[in-house]
């Protein structure tokens, strides 16, 4: 009889929690069911009201009445898209593998090479826009080669640290934020019929106008002959179509600093202006203004200064060539100001519907300044005195002969001995291809192997006039020199490169 008692008890101890459990559960499912027919009853009359719009809309009544009933159709489509997707942050991914095969010839006639060089670059894309008039961009970044590099560190000797446990290891985070910033847009300007937009934070200012064809993404603002490296600034864009007549037309403005000569945190006066320093805050200042644009033509200029520019202070290289040790003075110093400029008109369609191919056919071409601004007795360049340079740059971009959504295309530049632009950002793992002070070609071929799965396969062939092409200014003694003036026996010769080329091939998921 005990027993008996005591397997009830014991039945009735695991009973008792699960049918606790399984009303709960029912409770839940009861308040969820509520709550999903309060949401489909509110969906149902946010359609009713938006079928009665439509009706209102397709009755004669006067354009304000219509420009109304439009906004008002607009925020009750913004409820409803809020409502059923949660509200939340909108997420993408842009993930590329790629191998790239580097060979150098050097100015002394030895040669470097890499003849695989793994990659992998991760991009997560993150925006929401909250209403008609806001919204939020950005974009987290991770960039780096297969592995970790062995090579001697040169300041201590010490190898680089091993990445076989680097996601593991408790260590600090080395995910980049490559952007993020928020955007204002409106249809008028202090009641002006003048469409116009405001942002601030770190800009989308990579991969900009004509490079992004050859890296097959929609362009950033910029105008990457003369510009192509991450930025932190704002900008104001207006919309110069009622004013002008011009299709397309606009200006914009834009602002932003690229170094902040500021005290450390933990200083007596933290973040304050730096003393003393042979440094200061860089402010970089841009005016891009379209003429002209619609689906076959494109027309576009911009404007850049950027002050109190830095490069080391003596790179150690005299105008032979030969190197002291004692004369190299690798800390930072300001040099001065620079300015740049660069103008371009694509044509998308050639001919007038000659055939398909042709009407998909982009022919672009470039022109672009830079001058150098010296100051307070420094050198740029190699020069106490402003220099000018050059630069050109022509390509076509066409439809594949393999598959619809495939392309390839051709570029060529060319560059003066003084042609300095800010394009550290360009991504060729042999150097700026747009900074080449002599010649540049470059062949492309991207395709899609299945929806959101890419392929390219890409060449770059650069042959250097002058040397200094992917450097800052060339401290105090490093003018630019004809390579072919550069005697073999000198150091310099050693590591000036001659020419060099980069076959790169990637596979590249992007949704």
């Amino acid at each position: 009889m005990k027993k008996i008692l005591t397997l009830s008890l014991l039945a009735s101890s695991l009973l008792v929690p699960h049918a606790f459990a399984e009303t709960s559960l029912v409770e839940r499912f009861d308040q969820l069911e509520k709550e999903m027919n309060a949401l489909r009853a509110e969906l149902q009359s946010l359609k009713a009201e938006n079928t009665k719009l439509a009706t209102q809309l397709a009755q004669p009544v006067s354009l304000e009445k219509r420009n109304e009933a439009i906004e008002e159709l607009q925020e009750q489509i913004s409820t409803i898209n809020k409502k059923t997707n949660s509200n939340n942050l909108k997420w993408g991914v842009d993930f590329r593998t790629s191998i790239d095969n580097l060979n150098y010839k050097m100015a002394n006639g030895t040669t470097q090479k890499n003849d695989a060089l793994f990659s992998n670059r991760l991009w997560l894309n993150m925006g929401y826009q909250a209403n008609q008039h806001v919204k939020f961009g950005g974009q987290l970044s991770y960039n780096k080669l297969f592995g970790e590099r062995s090579m001697i560190n040169p300041q201590n000797g010490a190898m680089d640290s091993f990445d076989w446990v680097s996601s593991e290891n408790k260590q600090d985070d080395s995910i980049r934020v490559r952007s993020a910033y928020m955007d204002y847009t409106d249809e008028t300007f202090f009641g002006m019929n003048l469409p116009w937009s405001f942002g601030i934070g770190r800009r989308p200012s990579t991969n900009g106008k004509l490079i992004n064809y050859r890296e097959d993404d929609l362009s950033t603002s910029p105008l990457a002959h003369i510009s192509n490296a991450e930025f932190d600034g704002g900008n104001i864009k207006f919309h110069l179509d009622t004013v002008t007549g011009l299709e397309g037309s606009s200006v914009k403005f834009a602002a932003g600093r690229g170094m902040s000569n500021a005290e450390p945190r933990f200083s007596s006066a933290p973040y304050s202006d730096a003393d003393g320093t042979d440094t200061g805050n860089i402010t970089m200042y841009a005016l891009n203004f379209v003429p002209y644009k619609n689906s076959k033509i494109a027309t576009e200029l911009q404007y850049t200064h950027a002050n109190n520019l830095i490069d080391i202070k003596n790179s150690g290289f005299d105008q032979t060539g030969a190197f002291t040790l004692a004369n190299y003075d690798p800390s930072m110093e300001t040099v001065g100001s620079l300015h740049l400029a660069s103008a371009f008109i694509a044509f998308t369609g050639i001919g007038d519907g000659i055939s398909h191919y042709l009407d998909n056919t982009t022919v672009f071409v470039s022109g672009a300044m830079s001058k150098t601004d010296p100051q307070g007795g420094k050198m740029m360049l190699g020069s106490y005195d402003s220099q000018t340079g050059y630069s050109y740059w022509i390509g076509t971009q066409m439809p594949s002969l393999i598959s619809e959504k495939g392309k390839w295309g051709i570029e060529f530049n060319h560059g003066s001995r003084y042609w300095r632009p800010f394009t550290y950002g360009e991504d060729t793992a042999i150097g700026s291809k747009i900074a080449v002070r002599g010649d540049a070609y470059e062949l492309y071929f991207t395709e899609p192997i299945v929806d959101a799965l890419s392929f390219q396969l890409r060449y770059t062939y650069i042959d250097y006039d002058y040397s200094g092409s992917n450097g800052f200014f060339g401290g105090q003694s490093g003018a630019p020199m004809k390579i072919s003036d550069i005697p073999s026996s000198t150091d310099l010769s050693g590591i000036v490169v001659d020419k060099a080329q980069d076959i790169r091939a990637y596979l590249r998921y992007k949704f």
